[in-house]
C-alpha cells in the first residue's frame, strides 16, 4: 500500500486548481442581492408604465370613463365593449409600448453583445454596473415626466438610454456570468436555479405592492421605490460585488472582435455535432422566451380592457401569479427531475405554457383569468433547462462568449416579441381579443418539436455507440 508513504513524504497539499482560467471560487459576495434589486425596480415600473400611459392618454382624447380600473364595477357594463373611444385608448397605448419598447430593446440588442464579451477581459463588475445605472436614469427620467407632466414620448428618451447602457437583459447576463465564474460545473445548474427564483420572488414582490401601492397614492410614490432599487443594485456593483475575473486584462470596448467572438461560438469548425444542437437550442431558446416577453407585454392591456376591467389591485395580483411560475416551475423540476430526463421535464413546461395560453385567449371573467394563470405553473421549467444544455455544449474558456450570445438572442427577443405582440393586439381586438395568446401557444410546439428531436437523437446515437462498443471484443 504506498498511500501512507505517499502522504507522509507529499508536500503540502497544492491549492485548489482554478475552475478555469481567471475564475474564482464561491468566496465572493452572492450576485443574487443584485438581481433581486434590479428585478424589483423592473417589475414595478412595467405595469405602472402602462398604466400610467392608459390614464394620460385617455385624459387627452377625452375619454371620461378611463378612471374606471380603479371602480368596484370597472368598465363591465355592456356599451364598454362597443366603445369606440376606449378601443381607440386601447390601441394607441399598446402602439406606444410598441415605440417605448423597440427604442430600448433595439439598442439594448448590440450592446448587450457589446459589453458582454467586454466583460470576459475587463471584468464583470463594469458589465454590472453599467446597465443598473442605466435602469436608475431610466426611472429618472420617468419620474420627471410625471412630475412635469411632459409628453409621453419622453419615456422613449429614457427607455433608450437604458438600452445604450445594456438594459436589463446585461444585467442578466453580467449576473449568469459571475456565477459561471465563481460556481463548479456540476454546481451551477442550481446556482442558475436560484437566480431563476431571484426573479420570480423579485417580481412577485414588486407585482403586489405596485399594485396597491398605485391604487392606494399613484404613480410617483412607487416610482421612487423603483428608482431607489436601481440606484441600490448600482451601489451593491460598485461597492460590495468584488471581481470575479481573476486575470482582468485591458480591451478595447468598441471593437468588431466582440461580435466575431459570439459569432465563432456557432462556426467554430471542431465538434460539429454541438455547434448545430448549440443553434438548434439557441432557436428553441429564442421562440419560448418571445412567446413569454410577448405574453408578457399585453398582459395588462387585456386586463384593463373589456370585459375584464381588471382595477389596479387585480392587475397587480396578476402579474404576481405571472412571476410566481419562476418558483413554481422550479420546485416541478426539481421534483420532475428525479424521475425524467431534463429534456421530458422540459416538454412537460411547454405543455403547460400551451395550455395556460389557451385558457387565457378565451378568459371573460376573472376567475377563468386566473384558471390560466394557474396552469401556467410549470411553464419556466423549460428555459432552465436549455440554458443548462447550451452551457454544457461549449468548453470552459467559451463560457463568457456563450452567455453573451444568450442575452443577444434575449435581446432579440424582446425587440420581435414588442414588435410581433404590440402590433398583433390591437390589429386582432375587432374579432378576438386573445388571439395574441393563443398565436404564441402555437408557437411553441415548435421548440417543443426541436427538444424531442433533439432528445431522440442522442438517444439513438447513445445506443449505436453502446452496440458498437459491445460489438467490437466479439470482432477482435
Amino acid at each position: 500500500n504506498l498511500r501512507p508513504a505517499m502522504a507522509a513524504t507529499a508536500a503540502p497539499p497544492p491549492p485548489e486548481p482554478p475552475v478555469s482560467p481567471g475564475r474564482r471560487r464561491l468566496s465572493l459576495p452572492a450576485v443574487e442581492p443584485l438581481l433581486f434589486l434590479a428585478t424589483v425596480s423592473l417589475g414595478l415600473q412595467g405595469p405602472l408604465a402602462t398604466q400610467y400611459l392608459w390614464d394620460r392618454l385617455g385624459a387627452e382624447h377625452g375619454y371620461s370613463d378611463r378612471n374606471s380600473t380603479d371602480s368596484s364595477s370597472g368598465c363591465g357594463d355592456g356599451n364598454a365593449t362597443a366603445d369606440p373611444l376606449r378601443q381607440e385608448v386601447e390601441a394607441l397605448v399598446s402602439h406606444w409600448n410598441l415605440y417605448i419598447n423597440l427604442g430600448g430593446f433595439f439598442v439594448s440588442l448590440f450592446s448587450v453583445t457589446l459589453f458582454g464579451a467586454w466583460s470576459d477581459s475587463v471584468g464583470r463588475r463594469p458589465a454590472l454596473i453599467l446597465p443598473t445605472a442605466g435602469m436608475a436614469l431610466q426611472t429618472a427620467i420617468y419620474l420627471l415626466v410625471m412630475y412635469l407632466e411632459l409628453h409621453v414620448a419622453f419615456f422613449l428618451l429614457g427607455r433608450i438610454l437604458s438600452g445604450l447602457t445594456g438594459d436589463y437583459n446585461l444585467i442578466l447576463a453580467g449576473c449568469f456570468s459571475y456565477v459561471a465564474d465563481t460556481s463548479e460545473r456540476r454546481a451551477r445548474t442550481f446556482r442558475v436555479a436560484i437566480l431563476e427564483a431571484c426573479l420570480g420572488t423579485a417580481g412577485m414582490v414588486a407585482s403586489i405592492g405596485g399594485g396597491q401601492w398605485r391604487k392606494a397614492q399613484g404613480y410617483i410614490n412607487p416610482f421612487w421605490l423603483a428608482f431607489a432599487a436601481s440606484l441600490a443594485a448600482t451601489l451593491y456593483a460598485a461597492f460590495f460585488l468584488r471581481e470575479s475575473v481573476k486575470q482582468k486584462k485591458a480591451a478595447k470596448l468598441f471593437t468588431l472582435s466582440h461580435y466575431k467572438a459570439v459569432f465563432r461560438l456557432y462556426t467554430a469548425p471542431e465538434q460539429p455535432s454541438s455547434r448545430w444542437k448549440l443553434a438548434l437550442y439557441s432557436l428553441a431558446f429564442f421562440l419560448i422566451v418571445t412567446v413569454h416577453f410577448g405574453a408578457k407585454d399585453i398582459y395588462v392591456l387585456y386586463e384593463l380592457g373589456f370585459p375584464l376591467c381588471w382595477a389596479s389591485d387585480l392587475i397587480g395580483y396578476g402579474s404576481a401569479a405571472s412571476y410566481l411560475a419562476y418558483l413554481s416551475s422550479l420546485a416541478g423540476l426539481r421534483l420532475l427531475q428525479l424521475c425524467l430526463e431534463d429534456t421530458w421535464v422540459a416538454e412537460i413546461g411547454l405543455i403547460s405554457n400551451i395550455a395556460g395560453l389557451v385558457v387565457m385567449s378565451l378568459a371573460t371573467t376573472t376567475p377563468l383569468m386566473f384558471t390560466g394563470y394557474g396552469i401556467l405553473f410549470l411553464s419556466m421549467a423549460a428555459t432552465p433547462v436549455i440554458r443548462s444544455k447550451l452551457s454544457k455544449l461549449v468548453s470552459e474558456s467559451e463560457q463568457g462568449a456563450l452567455f453573451a450570445s444568450i442575452a443577444c438572442v434575449e435581446g432579440l427577443c424582446s425587440l420581435v416579441s414588442t414588435g410581433v405582440f404590440n402590433s398583433l393586439y390591437p390589429a386582432t381586438l375587432h374579432f378576438m381579443r386573445g388571439f395574441p395568446f393563443l398565436f404564441g401557444a402555437i408557437i411553441l410546439l415548435i421548440p417543443a418539436a426541436i427538444l424531442g428531436w433533439i432528445q431522440i437523437w442522442d438517444s439513438k446515437h447513445d445506443y449505436n455507440h453502446f452496440q458498437e462498443a459491445s460489438l467490437s471484443p466479439t470482432k477482435d
